[in-house]
């Protein structure tokens, strides 16, 4: 590609890993919210207490926004210098967003169960925890591997 047209993409790879993550946590929360309506309707129509802790479960998989805008961050500062790693932030969103979209999977079976029962809210936790640690392997991966190529 030649120099101008490639400079107008510099910054593809940051724009894609905030991208991806996004929509995986937006997808997420929109599915754990969806879960989490449906257990309160329940509720209210059973005449039972609603739980505003399945509030929790849904917003878990906005986290993964925060995690795509760490690495964006640090693509921007390597772009700058001129190397552009579009793959690096194409697959890490991707990743970090499809983590999101998982959690909020995990969420939504949290927010149906809990709803129901109202216990288990520390295991549910738990297993949202453990999807969340996908995103965060991804990102601290991530961060190591373009401290490696930026020559941080």
């Amino acid at each position: 590609m030649e120099n101008n047209m490639l400079m107008q993409f510099k910054d593809l790879g940051a724009i894609l890993v905030l991208a991806f993550s996004a929509v995986g946590s937006g997808w997420g929360a929109g599915v754990a919210g969806m879960a989490a309506i449906g257990a309160w309707k329940k509720n209210f129509a059973q005449n039972k207490a609603v739980s505003f802790m399945l509030v929790v479960f849904v917003a878990a998989p906005l986290t993964q926004t925060v995690y795509g805008m760490i690495v964006m961050r640090q693509l921007m500062a390597i772009a700058n210098k001129g190397q552009f790693l579009w793959s690096i932030g194409a697959f890490s969103g991707l990743a970090i967003g499809l983590s999101a979209l998982w959690q909020g999977k995990c969420a939504a079976c949290a927010c149906d169960a809990m709803g129901e029962t109202d216990k288990g809210f520390g295991n549910y936790l738990v297993v949202l925890g453990m999807t969340e640690t996908v995103a965060l392997l991804v990102m601290a991966f991530t961060l190591m591997l373009l401290g490696i190529l930026g020559g941080a």
